[in-house]
Order: C-alpha cells, then sequence, then structure tokens
C-alpha cells in the first residue's frame, strides 16, 4: 500500500477482487460469482478477524448475519446497532468471498489468495486498530503465527498471555463462534465464566471512546 492510499481506494479493489475466480494461485477457481464482504473503516478501534462467509452472509452481503453471528455478539455484550457500527467495528475475514461447500456441506476453508492480497493493505488503512479479535484457527495463525497457533484450544486457553503483550494492535484469540464448536465449548466452561466477561470489559471500553476525525 503506498502512502497516498485511502482506505476507501482499497475497498473499491477489493470489492471488484475476482482472483479466486478468474486467476487463481491455488485451488480451481471459484465456481460461483465472487461477492467480497467486509466492514471497515479508518476510525474503528475493534477488528474482528473471522474465516470466511458463509452461505447466508454470501447472500447478504454483510458479515455474521447468522446463528453464529447472534452468539458472537452475545460474547461481546453489544446489540446489532453497534456490531453494524463501521465507524467503530471492523470485520475482515481471513477471506471475502464465500469459499463454497465441502463434500460434507461444510464450508470450505478461506481462498488461500485473499488474505496475502488484501490484509496488509487493509490494516494499514486503518491506523487506529488497538484490539484484533482472531475468531478461529485461520485468524489466529495468521495474526499470531502458524507455529503458535497450532491447536486452537491451546491458543484460546493462553487469551490473558496473548492479550497482555505489549503490542499494537494487542489480539485476542476466540474460538468460533458456530454450532459446530458447541461440544468445545461444553468442555471448556472457563471460556464463558473467564474469557467472555475480560472479552466485554474490553469491547466496552474500546467503543466509549470518542471517533476521531479521519
Amino acid at each position: 500500500m503506498s502512502e497516498a492510499e485511502t482506505l476507501d481506494e482499497v475497498l473499491a479493489e477489493l470489492r471488484a477482487c475476482r482472483i479466486c475466480r478468474d486467476a487463481p494461485l491455488y485451488l480451481p477457481p471459484l465456481p460461483h460469482q465472487p461477492r467480497p464482504v467486509i466492514q471497515a473503516s479508518a476510525t474503528a478501534r475493534l477488528c474482528i478477524a473471522g474465516q470466511a462467509p458463509g452461505t447466508r452472509v454470501h447472500a447478504s452481503g454483510r458479515p455474521f448475519t447468522d446463528p453464529s453471528g447472534v452468539r458472537l455478539r452475545s460474547w461481546l455484550g453489544i446489540d446489532e446497532a453497534a456490531f453494524y457500527d463501521a465507524a467503530k467495528v471492523a470485520i475482515v475475514p481471513m477471506g471475502h468471498c464465500f469459499p463454497g461447500l465441502d463434500a460434507k456441506g461444510g464450508d470450505k476453508p478461506p481462498r488461500r489468495e485473499c488474505a496475502p492480497t488484501w490484509r496488509a493493505r487493509v490494516f494499514a488503512a486503518m491506523p487506529r486498530i488497538e484490539l484484533v479479535l482472531a475468531v478461529g484457527r485461520y485468524a489466529q495463525n495468521w495474526h499470531l503465527g502458524a507455529g503458535e497457533a497450532a491447536n486452537l484450544s491451546a491458543t484460546v486457553a493462553r487469551w490473558r498471555e496473548i492479550l497482555d503483550r505489549p503490542v499494537r494492535p494487542r489480539i485476542l484469540p476466540l474460538p468460533h463462534p458456530s454450532w459446530r464448536n458447541n461440544a468445545w465449548l461444553r468442555r471448556n466452561p472457563w471460556f464463558e465464566a473467564e474469557l467472555v466477561p475480560a472479552l466485554r470489559a474490553e469491547v466496552a471500553q474500546l467503543l466509549a471512546l470518542p471517533d476521531e476525525p479521519q
């Protein structure tokens, strides 16, 4: 990203991106029309780094318009109005387009072309981000490094140590809020007892800060 490149310029390019369909690097071309999904602004202080749109988000064009979004907002302790306030909350998935379904009907992993092409440019244009919620293994691999984030349970269990690191933006690892993780949540009651209250406090503090001019 050049010094003169604005977030609006990056987003205009990203929303017109067709790499995974027209010039795929790793996998066969995306079999459907790409529809990049992102929520971002230059004033946002909180960033939710998710995985990739599912079928409902692909249809709506808006991130987390599905049951996972309901659970995630509950974890954060905020309503839809706050969640979709782009001036305060950025939502930047690892893959911006729906990657399709696998043979078992589950979502495929984020396309590998996406993050190396767009992620650095998007974050460079959001200089006020103070906290990244790394939701799921793909986001944790990117923001923490594959070696450190090889095991999701172990990574999330170390959330205090990771959050307290003297880096900016700070990183807080979370499991994906999908129903597929219901068993994980039952096995790890400390998540809702200990991590979720700390998460809500962090989010409330960030969202209470005044907006600054771009």
